[in-house]
C-alpha cells in the first residue's frame, strides 16, 4: 500500500461529494476547504429542484452552520468569494439515473473533470419507508457506480457504508472486514434478490393506490414492509438492510473501478477539528443523553456491559481521506475498512451511564420554568422480560384502567386514552428497532484499518492532520468535556 502527502493529493483535484447536507459530508467538506484551499473544485450533489433551491440549502444547511466558523475566521471577508470559487452546486437525486442531473452541460463537465467521488448520500433512519430507503441506500449505489464509470479521469470512488451491515448475526464475537455478496443472507433464508425487492415495493404501492390508501397509510405500510423484509433476511431494520444491499451492488457492479468501502460505527461529535464537540441532529446514543438531561429517561433497557462502538466524526473523515489516497488508481478486490473503537478503545453502556450522571449532576439542564433538572440513577432493565414487566406495571395497567373508565363515562377519556396508547406504541416500536444494539456484545475487527494507519505513519501522510486512531481517545475526558457539552450546545439548545 503506497501512501504520500494527503495535502499534495488534494491539490488541484475535482471531487464529487454526494449527500452533501449530511453530518459527515459537512465535516468532510469543511476539512478539505480548511486544510487544502488549493483543491480545484468540489461538486456538491444536493437533492434540490433547481439551482436556486440548491443555493438555499447550501447557505442554510451547510456553510451557515457553526462548523464553518474556523474557516470563516481564517478567510474573513474572502470567505464568500472563496466558497463560490471552490464549490459547484449540483441539483440532483441519487435515486435516479445520471444522479438526476438535468443540466447536460454540467453533467458533461463532471464526467470530464472528476478525479474522486465520495458517496455519502443515505437515509440513516432505522424506520424509513422501504421505498425511500431502497431508492437511496441501495439503488442509489447502483446509480453512483454507473455515473462513476462515465467519469474519464476518475481515480477512486469511496463508498461510505456502516459497520452495522453485519445485521442480527453479528451481535457477538469479532466482526471481520469482509464484503457482502449478492444473495447473502444472515437468517438462513436464501435467495435475496435486490431486483425482486424493488418489485415487492412496486407491487405493494400499486395495491395500496388501487385501494385508495391515504398518504399516511402508505407511509406506515412502507415502514412496516421495510422492517419485515429486513428481518426475513436477518437484518434488524430497514437502514442496515438497505445499506447491506448497497454494498452487494458495489461488489457486483464495480468492475475495474478503484473502489473502497468505509464502514463507520456510531459517529459522534468532533474530537479535535475544526474544534471539539461539534454535533448535529439527535444521533443514536445522543437520543439517550438528550432524554436523560431533560429528566425524561427513567429507565434503560440494555446490558451495561455491552459495547457501544462510537467514533468521532473527524476521525471518520480522516480515515476517508487517507483511504482515498491509498487506493487511488489501484483497483483491488474487497477493500473494506471498519472505522470504530471497540477493539482498540472499547466503550460500554455502563460508561455512558456514569458519564451522563456526572455531567448532568454538575451541569444540569434548565427547565422552562427556570429550575435545574435533577437527574438520578436510571432503572436498568437487563432483558426483555423485565422490560415487559416494567411496561405492564407502569403503563399498561393504567391504559387498561383508562379504557374501562372511557367506556363507563361515554368516551370522556378518549383523548387521554389515545394519547397514552400512542406513546406506548412508539416506545415499543423504538425498543424493537434498537434492541439489537442495546445488547450488542461484538467488536468490529479493524485489521485493515490498522494497516492503513501504519502505512500512513510510514508513508508521508500528515498524521497530525489526518489522525484516526481511537487509542488517542480518553472516553471520560471526551464525554465530560467534549461530547456532552457539544450535545447541550448544538442539540439540546
Amino acid at each position: 500500500m503506497e501512501l504520500g502527502s494527503i495535502l499534495h493529493f488534494l491539490q488541484d483535484k475535482n471531487i464529487l461529494i454526494t449527500g452533501a447536507t449530511g453530518f459527515l459530508a459537512k465535516v468532510l467538506l469543511e476539512k478539505i476547504l480548511r486544510v487544502q484551499p488549493n483543491v480545484k473544485k468540489l461538486y456538491l450533489l444536493l437533492r434540490a429542484a433547481d439551482a436556486k433551491s440548491a443555493t438555499h440549502r447550501l447557505n442554510n444547511e451547510i456553510i451557515g452552520k457553526d462548523l464553518f466558523r474556523v474557516l470563516k475566521e481564517k478567510l474573513g471577508a474572502n470567505f464568500n468569494s472563496f466558497v463560490s470559487k471552490k464549490l459547484t452546486l449540483v441539483p440532483g437525486d441519487i435515486s435516479r439515473e445520471d444522479l438526476g442531473l438535468e443540466d447536460s452541460i454540467l453533467r458533461e463537465e463532471i464526467y470530464d473533470q472528476t478525479d474522486v467521488i465520495i458517496n455519502l448520500a443515505a437515509t440513516t433512519n432505522f424506520d424509513e419507508r422501504y421505498d425511500i430507503s431502497l431508492g437511496l441506500n441501495t439503488f442509489g449505489v447502483k446509480y453512483v457506480i454507473n455515473f462513476a464509470k462515465k467519469c474519464t479521469k476518475l481515480e477512486v470512488l469511496v463508498h461510505v457504508s456502516t459497520a452495522y451491515v453485519c445485521g442480527e448475526g453479528g451481535r457477538e464475537g469479532l466482526i471481520l472486514e469482509k464484503p457482502y455478496h449478492l444473495g447473502d443472507s444472515l437468517n438462513g433464508v436464501s435467495g435475496l434478490d435486490i431486483n425482486a425487492e424493488e418489485k415487492v415495493v412496486r407491487d405493494k404501492l400499486s395495491e395500496l393506490q388501487q385501494l385508495g390508501a391515504t398518504e399516511k397509510e402508505i407511509k406506515e405500510v412502507m415502514k412496516d414492509l421495510g422492517i419485515s423484509r429486513a428481518k426475513l433476511y436477518g437484518w434488524p431494520n430497514t437502514y442496515v438492510f438497505t445499506k447491506a444491499m448497497g454494498e452487494m451492488l458495489v461488489e457486483q457492479l464495480k468492475g475495474n473501478l478503484s473502489v473502497v468501502t468505509i464502514r463507520p460505527t456510531i459517529v459522534t461529535s468532533t474530537f479535535k477539528e475544526p474544534f471539539p464537540g461539534w454535533a448535529e441532529g439527535v444521533r443514536t446514543i445522543d437520543s439517550l443523553a438528550v432524554a436523560y438531561g431533560k429528566g425524561k429517561l427513567t429507565c434503560f433497557l440494555g446490558d451495561l456491559k455491552a459495547i457501544v462502538d462510537a467514533i468521532p466524526a473527524d476521525m471518520v473523515v480522516n480515515a476517508i481521506l487517507v483511504a482515498m489516497v491509498a487506493h487511488a488508481n489501484h483497483p483491488s478486490d474487497d477493500v473494506i475498512y471498519h472505522v470504530g473503537s471497540s477493539v482498540r478503545r472499547p466503550l460500554r453502556y455502563g460508561n455512558l451511564q456514569e458519564y451522563g450522571f456526572r455531567y448532568f449532576t454538575a451541569k444540569p439542564c434548565i427547565n422552562k420554568d427556570g429550575r435545574p433538572v435533577k437527574v438520578g440513577k436510571v432503572t436498568v432493565l437487563s432483558n426483555m422480560d423485565s422490560f415487559r414487566r416494567y411496561m405492564f406495571i407502569r403503563y399498561l395497567l393504567v391504559l387498561k384502567g383508562l379504557e374501562l373508565a372511557n367506556t363507563a363515562f361515554c368516551q370522556y377519556f378518549q383523548g387521554t386514552y389515545l394519547n397514552l396508547n400512542r406513546k406506548i406504541q412508539i416506545v415499543m416500536r423504538l425498543v424493537d428497532l434498537y434492541k439489537p444494539y442495546l445488547f450488542f456484545k461484538a467488536a468490529f475487527d479493524d485489521m485493515n484499518t490498522e494497516k492503513l494507519r501504519m502505512a500512513a505513519r510510514q508513508g508521508g501522510v500528515e498524521t497530525d492532520l489526518f489522525y484516526f486512531d481511537p487509542e488517542l481517545i480518553d472516553w471520560e475526558d471526551y464525554f465530560l468535556n467534549i461530547h456532552l457539552p457539544g450535545v447541550v450546545k448544538y442539540i439540546l439548545k
